[in-house]
Formats: C-alpha cells, sequence, structure tokens
C-alpha cells in the first residue's frame, strides 16, 4: 500500500474540513477552519456558494452513489492519494469510518444524551479535562463522537492517551489515526497552539481502574501538568463530566498477580468477566450524560504564572471540584442507570 502523504502539522491543509466522499471525478469542496495565521480584526473571507449539485446520469440511485464513493475512498487508500499530520492524524478516515464504527455505540447502545457543548470554542485551540472511569476507556471515545457529531463548528477532539495505548498492536494505529497522542506537555502545547480540542483525562488508569465503590469519586489529577500546559498555550480549559460509564464493566475486584505477568495496570474482575469468556467483555448497556461546563480562561495570566505551583494548585483544585459536583447533580438528576 502506498504511503500517504505526511502534511506539516501547522499548514493550514491539515486544519481543512472534508465532505463526505463523492463519487470519483467529481471534486470535492474543502471548507479551511480560521487559524493562528489570520490577523485580529481581520474579516475572514467569505465563503464561496456550493455549485448545484449535477443532475445523476441515467437516474443513478442513491446505493451506487454510496458504493462509488466507497470505491473511491477504497482507490485513495490504496494509492497512498491521502492525508496525515504529523501526529499520524487521518482525518478522513477518522470521518468516514472510525467515526461510522463508534457512532451506533453512542446513540444505541450507550443512547448518550450531551449538554453545554456550546462551552467548547468555536474556533482556537482549548483543553477539555474530564474524569475518567469504566475499567476500559470507552469514555474518551465517546466524548471523542460527543464533539465531532454535536459541536455547532464541527470541531475534533484530539486525546492524549497513556503510553499503554502506543505499544499495543492495532490499538497502537488507530489511536494514531484517530487523532490521539501520548499524554505529554510537548504534543499537548503544540496542538493547543495549532488552534486544536484537546482532551485529556488526569485521573489515568487510578480512575478507569477504581474498584467499584468507589464509582464516581475523583482520584488525584497528579501534579496538575495539564493546567501547566494550557497556561504556556494561553488557551481555556473547559471541564467535563461524564455519567454512565462507570457502571459498564462494574469492577468487583483487581487480580494484581495476574496483571503484573501480562504487564497491564489492573486486571478487572467483574460480574461476568473473565467468568463467561469473551461474552464477558460486553460492556453493560447504561444511559450516559456527557456535560461541557462553563470554560475556565487562563489568556489573562503572564507568561511566568506556569511555573507558580500555588496557581496550579489552586487551578486544579477548581478544575477537579467543579467536575466532581457536576457529577453529584447530574447523578441526582438520572432516573436509572439503564433509562
Amino acid at each position: 500500500m502506498a504511503d500517504a502523504k505526511v502534511i506539516p502539522f501547522d499548514d493550514d491543509r491539515s486544519r481543512a474540513r472534508r465532505r463526505p466522499a463523492r463519487a470519483e471525478g467529481e471534486a470535492a469542496a474543502v471548507r479551511a477552519l480560521p487559524g493562528p495565521q489570520q490577523a485580529p480584526g481581520e474579516p475572514a473571507p467569505a465563503a464561496e456558494p456550493e455549485p448545484a449539485p449535477e443532475p445523476v446520469a441515467g437516474g443513478e440511485s442513491g446505493w451506487e452513489r454510496r458504493l462509488a464513493g466507497g470505491l473511491a475512498f477504497l482507490r485513495r487508500r490504496v494509492t497512498g492519494e491521502y492525508e496525515v499530520d504529523e501526529f499520524g492524524y487521518d482525518e478522513e478516515l477518522t470521518d468516514q469510518v472510525l467515526m461510522s464504527l463508534l457512532r451506533p455505540l453512542y446513540e444505541k447502545y450507550f443512547r448518550v444524551e450531551v449538554k453545554g457543548v456550546e462551552n467548547i470554542p468555536a474556533e482556537g485551540g482549548a483543553l477539555i479535562v474530564a474524569n475518567h472511569s469504566g475499567t476500559l476507556p470507552l469514555d474518551g471515545l465517546m466524548m471523542q463522537v460527543a464533539v465531532h457529531d454535536h459541536h455547532p463548528a464541527g470541531r475534533h477532539l484530539r486525546l492524549l492517551a497513556a503510553d499503554l495505548v502506543f505499544v499495543l498492536p492495532v490499538v497502537n494505529e488507530l489511536a494514531r489515526k484517530a487523532g490521539h497522542t501520548l499524554a505529554c506537555a510537548e504534543d499537548a502545547e503544540r496542538l493547543l497552539r495549532a488552534g486544536e480540542i484537546v482532551g485529556v483525562m488526569p485521573e489515568g488508569f487510578k480512575g478507569i481502574g477504581k474498584p467499584f465503590g468507589e464509582r464516581y469519586k475523583l482520584q488525584r489529577f497528579g501534579r496538575g501538568g495539564f493546567v501547566s500546559t494550557a497556561l504556556r498555550a494561553g488557551v481555556p480549559i473547559v471541564p467535563c463530566s461524564i455519567v454512565g460509564a462507570e457502571e459498564i464493566y462494574p469492577m468487583l475486584g483487581n487480580a494484581k498477580t495476574l496483571a503484573r505477568v501480562l504487564g497491564f495496570p489492573y486486571f478487572p474482575l467483574t460480574p461476568t468477566f473473565p467468568w463467561l469468556g469473551p461474552l464477558g467483555a460486553l460492556p453493560l448497556p447504561t444511559k450516559w450524560t456527557i456535560q461541557f461546563g462553563e470554560p475556565i480562561p487562563t489568556d489573562s495570566y503572564a507568561p511566568e504564572a506556569a511555573e507558580d505551583p500555588m496557581l496550579m494548585f489552586n487551578l486544579t483544585d477548581q478544575v477537579r471540584e467543579q467536575i466532581q459536583h457536576t457529577l453529584y447533580k447530574l447523578l441526582v438528576q438520572r432516573r436509572s442507570v439503564f433509562f
């Protein structure tokens, strides 16, 4: 298979939004989002009117058009006529394949309800900070679909993932293609300065691997590194609270010896896993709510504020308390774990 063309991360083309694939031979319209190169106060260029759709020759049916679009997509995959950024993010594959695979899980299985998505900026960088739970990190993927499908500006979420994600075969490649990158300050800051929406779950393995009896009780948020990154980039912090993920795999125990042998941070024991084998890996169909809170601005702080440990502690505590308070509020409001 031919190699994809690598686009420098600060190249405007890497921030273009593609429309769904059209039949081979038709030009796909591309709309560039406002980038950091636009001068302050300069009006955005007027969008060119879309040409009227051409009549389909021979009364071509909808499934034939979809088939033609799918074949064109496969041809671009085989010939390498697609683009990835320097982090390996493949926007076309994410939009047309990965989101399509996750969407039934999001809409039909977990029936995710999204609130406050308008709190995510329409342009420019922002850091979304969320609670982490569920034994397996499905909450990050559902949050990615929520931003992708519900944000008015059609923004994409770039998640910061743990080292383990990038050493697992297949998972590593899919994570890169979906826009995820290593949870390090350098990558996060570069993404934020380029105007991307970045998602981080500071609880890490302590959050997704906690016992069921501690559900919805936030673990430590580390040393506040995410706050320091947001301060250096001058982007707002958007707290995010996720309810429903805690119950998909109720973790009743942890086989620590087996976890050490396998090199995992924990090995969960749930009511169904490993007792039912592969069937036990099926998550319970809980009802989810994802709420994005009011953004916390950071652009008013001086550049050296990122080195102030007291400020980082206060902002970290503010974000954590806001997420925890919203979790409790959502738990009081929900009627049932499954409905």
